[in-house]
């Protein structure tokens, strides 16, 4: 590739229906010095914006890929292959060539899944155009038999269970677990028995439920933002014509997820979480919620009194719609009950956009006043049937103390490129 001089002049960016908040402008600013904006456009006004010549390099998404490829004067042999254009590139004499960085995207996150696509039959949930990229870099990647699953056909979702239960790998293309409606999944994986790995190509949140599901069953699981961050490094190659390590993919889909995971605090009552959490906001500037909080200005009283009239049942109920209400959200900092792991249901609602973090503290520092079960059972009985369940669903532990210094050691275990840079 031909290196491209990048100035003030240089401009790309991301062209689509209804882009909301995009990350692409924050990882094309990790890769190249250029302009990237954001261009929301009608159907109407795609064909006069892209021969328009405002843009050096563009990227193209839902609903306009299809477009762009009939709009391209020239084609990479991946577009013409897939029907698909989602990168385009403004040539000297002003003609627009289309390629398909999806189809490398997809390429390494399957690489990344350490998937033996050779080994066994692969399911491809969808049959739109990202199921069409799919289906193509799995073909030219080895795999034996590759099915479609569609709403309609002889292989849909209601004969998938008796024709492919034997099914080795999954892929998910369909919208079905996206932010908002993060309860759903297109299938019920454990009804694949034989299933080694699942790649869900949505990104927010972190883990769909689907994802969830083949962690649950020792299976490995991956999402789609190391695909999203992929295809912009290539993008970014052919609009600068300069090579970027593949090194950098892992760098800036690791700080993605770190900007947008929840930082949710669990542990004994008292132990500081609302505290830690309200300053580890400041800090980070975050959104704070207090699961506590939210539940009383809900239901207009303590929760000690909820607890006197209605019980711990009751409480434990409302308990759960406030945290999944909250815990679907990004970059936020979450503090729970402690309570809260003692239903089973809880876990994954924190866990698919969260990172749960345990606050240890000695027992004879745990305060008692106000809090409704430790006031109400023997606090040395509550601290050995909690841990266990405090153990088992942490992703990191620290000792709470003072409110700073936990601050410090949180920030320094999950964000520590941005201690380092307020160091």
């Amino acid at each position: 590739m031909k290196s491209i001089e990048i100035g003030a002049g240089y401009h790309c960016g991301l062209l689509g229906g209804k882009l909301g908040h995009s990350f692409s402008p924050l990882i094309h600013s990790r890769l190249a010095d250029y302009e990237y904006l954001l261009y929301e456009r009608t159907a109407e006004e795609v064909p006069d914006f892209l021969r328009s010549g405002g843009c050096n390099g563009l990227n193209v998404t839902i609903p306009y890929k299809k477009t762009a490829f009939s709009i391209c004067d020239e084609l990479s042999p991946i577009a013409q292959k897939t029907g698909s254009v989602n990168t385009i590139v403004r040539l000297p004499d002003g003609r627009l060539k289309g390629y398909n960085t999806d189809y490398f995207g997809f390429s390494y996150l399957v690489h990344k899944a350490g998937f033996d696509v050779s080994a066994g039959k692969i399911l491809v949930l969808g049959s739109g155009g990202a199921s069409v990229t799919v289906c193509a870099v799995l073909k030219d990647l080895g795999a034996k038999e590759v099915v479609v699953i569609s709403r309609s056909g002889p292989n849909d979702y209601d004969t998938i269970y008796t024709l492919h239960k034997d099914a080795r790998y999954l892929v998910n293309t369909t919208p079905v677990g996206m932010y908002p409606n993060t309860g759903a999944a297109p299938v019920d994986l454990s009804r694949f028995p034989d299933c080694a790995g699942v790649i869900d190509l949505i990104y927010n949140p972190a883990r769909t439920k689907l994802l969830l599901d083949a962690e649950r069953a020792g299976a490995a699981a991956v999402n789609g933002l190391s695909m999203l961050v992929a295809q912009a490094k290539q993008s970014c190659e052919l609009f600068t014509g300069r090579p970027i390590s593949d090194s950098t993919i892992e760098e800036i889909a690791g700080e993605i997820e770190a900007l947008t995971k929840n930082i949710i605090l669990i542990g004994m009552p008292g132990c500081g979480k609302s505290t830690v959490g309200a300053n580890l906001a400041h800090v980070l500037n975050r959104p704070f919620v207090d699961i506590d909080d939210v539940i009383e200005s809900r239901i207009a009283m303590t929760i000690c009194d909820f607890f006197k009239a209605y019980g711990e049942k009751a409480f434990r109920k409302i308990e759960t719609e406030v945290l999944a209400e909250y815990a679907k959200g990004s970059g936020q900092i979450i503090a729970t009950g402690g309570g809260i792991v003692t239903i089973p249901e809880n876990l994954p609602l924190m866990r698919q956009n969260g990172t749960i973090v345990l606050l240890n503290r000695p027992l004879h520092e745990l305060p008692v006043a106000g809090r409704p079960i430790s006031m109400s059972c023997d606090l040395v009985r509550l601290a050995q049937e909690r841990p266990p369940l405090y153990q088992s669903w942490k992703d990191v532990s620290v000792k709470s103390g003072n409110p700073e210094e936990t601050t410090r050691s949180i920030i320094s275990l999950l964000l520590p490129q941005q201690q380092a840079s307020e160091g």
